[in-house]
């Protein structure tokens, strides 16, 4: 042993032990060892601990390291938003005081006057040889009380000539000097007559300032939200997160680690509660409504969140930044994934922007997503933006089912190894199929991990290598609309799909499975609870009251500051997105329209059979056949496939009601007779009008005379795939 031996005791006390040198140990040969044969060793010898209160180095040995770069500098994005503050508040500036030209020139013209006008006073006692004029008056007064003297009257008229001799060569020189400037500046250049009147005005104008006098306005632009340390502390003083103070005295106050500062488009500020308040960071979270009215603004302006042990926090210490305007309405950001040729699922997905403008990006393996809130907030938006990841990687294997059975999800049938549209029987029945397929290929997989050396698998679940290695692609499994299949259902039914979801969710990731769901406002109901409490990642939209907000986020969330009822109808595309226990942020999803989506769904569909993944329903689909073959079908034909994808036969009555869902607007006012017309103008031949159904008879349609009218090559393509 060569080395010094460092310990901790007791948790808290170094003791650092010195090796014991060679010549200290007794080399007597092994035998029985009593005590009085026992080597004697001496104590290894004690230094100083580097902890003890005696130690003059004690105090910076526990100082964490601390950032030495105030906040605004920390980051290229912090530092951009600075400088297009900068960059805006000169332009502003320039703005200002150029419409204020014409003022600040006469402005100078008057100071310059003034200027002028004491500038004469002064020179006037020199002009005026004041200096000889006080040698002139002492000698007049002599005269006067002695006016016989001869010499002082001599003296008093030598004195008078010098002073009037001095006042004309004085004055003469200040004429010759003005008549020189007048006739220079007259005979000089435009450009140098402006220069040289610069020069003499300023100098007068700045002499006639006064002690008060600016010549610029004092111009400032418009804050729509200002911030002081004393502001501050008077919003959580009214909120009831600190004491008042007796009588004239104020009261404990917070203390400001960093600003209020100028951080972007608002002000930021940390600071940590007064000890003895008991009051937490916690309770400040959860006062985000009052605060905001005492700053004078609305809640989701303010965005506050605790500092933690690792960023150098306590457990009273807040991030708070109060924007100056809300910062989620504008026009939305384009989604990076729409000029992406390929994106690997194993990346994290690009999501949106928080309220400072930050990229929010999300990981999806190894996770399960529930997405929620009111109709028509971007749900559906927002949740396709991690569906079109997937598209973009080849070795994705997509199961789609929409409860709605609209427009949304349509392109998905150029790629989906499955996709079930709609809520009516066969459509459940499909999803309970499908479900039921996934369950197989889940056991599947990990069958086949089970068996790998841990080499190649060291952590039993699947990995980019594997994929490949034993053509296992990542199953993404997205299901929006849940409640409309979960109220079509029947109780044992119902209970049985929600048993697979929830096997699917909670053991999935480790196979490759990515569950992506959606419902609205979910309650018992319509999303039980046990299925939602098992998901890692939720978002919502804009919802009713906080209990709804807690529905999709988890129980407690609206109180620790992640609550989507503040959200208002404005916010489209915006959401609270939750990723852990105590991890949430407000973010501005990218935008994906759905002519963007069908492109990417293009992409995907040409990217799979490239690498030959294109399997299951894709691979018979006719209108994305007919797509790829540059083929053209009727819109009919394509959307009265797409009604009867998982029935053979259908009513008439039914068929309408699934192109209505489909497109109302197109849809909304067809009858039998134009639906029958449509049909035979895009060549359809009907083998009969009257299809059997469980046994009742009525008009209707079959899905062969539908794909009669599409041309064969087609079919064949689409029969390939």
């Amino acid at each position: 042993m060569t080395d010094a031996l460092v310990r901790p005791l007791n948790g808290h006390t170094i003791e650092k032990l010195h090796p014991i040198p060679p010549e200290s140990i007794d080399k007597t040969p092994a035998g029985p060892v009593g005590p009085e044969t026992a080597p004697v060793v001496e104590a290894p010898e004690v230094v100083e601990a580097v902890d003890r209160p005696d130690n003059p180095l004690a105090d910076w040995l526990t100082v964490p390291d601390a950032p030495v770069l105030p906040a605004w500098a920390r980051s290229a994005a912090s530092i951009k938003a600075n400088v297009g503050a900068f960059v805006r508040l000169t332009w502003w500036q320039a703005r200002y005081h150029g419409v204020r030209t014409p003022k600040y020139l006469v402005k100078t013209l008057l100071l310059a006057a003034r200027g002028f006008y004491r500038a004469t006073v002064g020179l006037w006692p020199t002009l005026s040889a004041q200096d000889h004029s006080a040698a002139v008056k002492a000698l007049r007064v002599q005269s006067k009380a002695k006016p016989e003297d001869v010499e002082l009257a001599l003296r008093l008229q030598m004195a008078h000539a010098k002073r009037t001799q001095t006042r004309r060569w004085r004055f003469g020189a200040a004429a010759v000097g003005v008549a020189a400037a007048t006739i220079g500046i007259m005979l000089a250049d435009p450009l140098l007559q402006t220069g040289m009147a610069g020069a003499i005005v300023t100098p007068l104008a700045y002499l006639g300032r006064g002690k008060e006098t600016h010549l610029l306005d004092q111009g400032a632009p418009p804050l729509r939200v200002d911030m002081s340390a004393q502001q501050l502390n008077d919003a959580l003083r009214a909120a009831g997160l600190l004491k008042s103070g007796r009588g004239d005295e104020e009261g404990p106050r917070v203390t400001c680690t960093m600003g209020p500062v100028r951080d972007g488009r608002g002000w930021a500020v940390i600071f940590d509660l007064p000890r003895g308040g008991g009051k937490t960071a916690s309770d400040v979270l959860a006062k985000r409504e009052v605060i905001a009215q005492e700053l004078g603004v609305d809640e989701i302006q303010v965005i506050m969140s605790r500092v933690r042990a690792a960023k150098g926090g306590n457990a009273g210490r807040v991030s708070m930044w109060v924007a100056d305007d809300d910062p989620y309405l504008g026009t939305p950001n384009p989604s990076p994934l729409a000029k992406a040729e390929t994106f690997s699922i194993w990346d994290p997905i690009p999501f949106g922007q928080d309220a400072r403008g930050n990229r929010i990006e999300v990981p999806v393996m190894w996770q399960s997503m529930f997405f929620g809130g009111l109709p028509r907030r971007g749900k559906t938006f927002t949740q396709r933006l991690m569906t079109a990841a997937g598209l973009l990687d080849a070795y994705v294997r997509h199961y789609v089912a929409d409860g709605k059975g609209g427009a949304d999800w349509m392109p998905m049938r150029a790629v989906a190894h499955r996709l079930v549209m709609g809520a009516e029987d066969d459509a459940v029945e499909a999803l309970k199929a499908m479900l039921q397929e996934l369950l197989v290929e889940m056991e599947r997989r990990f069958a086949i991990l089970r068996e790998l050396p841990t080499s190649i698998c060291p952590e039993g679940k699947l990995t980019p290598e594997i994929v490949r290695l034993k053509n296992l692609p990542v199953i993404f499994v997205t299901i929006d609309e849940l409640q409309e299949y979960f109220t079509a259902m029947e109780k044992d039914d119902r209970e049985q799909v929600i048993n697979d979801l929830c096997r699917i969710a909670r053991r999935g990731p480790a196979a490759g499975f990515v569950s992506n769901f959606a419902s609205q406002r979910p309650d018992a109901e319509s999303v039980p609870t046990k299925l939602r409490e098992i998901i890692t990642l939720r978002y919502s939209t804009q919802v009713v009251d906080r209990t709804s907000s807690d529905m999709v986020l988890g129980k407690g969330k609206a109180a620790q500051g992640a609550d989507a009822s503040v959200l208002s109808e404005d916010h489209v595309g915006t959401g609270v997105l939750v990723t852990g226990p105590a991890s949430y942020v407000t973010v501005r999803a990218d935008y994906l329209d759905g002519p963007g989506f069908a492109i990417l769904c293009a992409k995907g569909r040409t990217l799979r059979q490239a690498a030959g993944q294109l399997t299951g329903d894709a691979t018979g689909d006719v209108t994305a056949a007919a797509d790829a073959a540059g083929v053209k079908l009727a819109p009919i034909l394509s959307d009265v496939l797409e009604v009867m994808r998982h029935s053979p036969r259908m009513f008439t009555t039914d068929l309408l009601a699934g192109l209505v869902n489909i497109d109302e607007d197109t849809y909304g006012d067809y009858n039998g007779e134009r639906l029958a017309a449509d049909l035979e103008a895009a060549g359809v031949k009907r083998a009969s009008k009257q299809v059997k159904i469980e046994g009742k008879s009525l008009a209707g349609y079959q899905r062969r005379d539908i794909e009669g009218a599409v041309p064969a090559e087609i079919l064949l393509d689409g029969g390939r795939g």
